[in-house]
């Protein structure tokens, strides 16, 4: 006497590989969460090193700027009758710093510009493949 065994039959089948299917999805999609909360913790980690450092770069640039400073003012004030160069070093640093500062404004400015704009082309031609798919359909 033979004993078949039972086979599943396809739809059984099909229904069976669905469910296996969005259950593997749904483990993906709990996986990609758990990197991402992982990741967005290191960076925030990372983030808040990158600003202790630049607070501390921060720091180490004014005391440059103090030394720069204080070297205009004694160079001046060899050349300079007393009383002059105190208000003159720091006034000829301010002004070398703010004509620097003013040149990285317009180069920042000028990159933001064109940045906008290309993100208005981008929007446009979103807006134009959204029409043109309404009248396709």
């Amino acid at each position: 006497m033979r004993v078949e065994a039972e086979r599943p039959s396809i739809p059984n089948l099909f229904r069976e590989l669905s469910g296996d299917v969005g259950q593997l999805v749904r483990q993906e999609i709990e996986l990609a969460k758990t990197e991402l909360t992982e990741k967005a913790g290191r960076l925030a980690k990372d983030a808040a090193a990158v600003a202790v450092a630049g607070g501390i770069l921060f720091a180490a640039g004014l005391a440059l700027l103090a030394a720069f400073i204080y070297g205009a003012t004694a160079l001046l004030d060899q050349f300079l009758p007393l009383g002059v160069a105190v208000w003159l070093g720091p006034l000829l640093v301010a002004a070398v710093l703010g004509a620097w500062g003013y040149a990285q404004l317009k180069t920042a400015l000028a990159a933001l510009a064109q940045e906008r704009q290309a993100r208005t082309l981008t929007a446009e031609s979103l807006q134009e493949n959204k029409q043109w798919l309404k009248r396709k359909m």
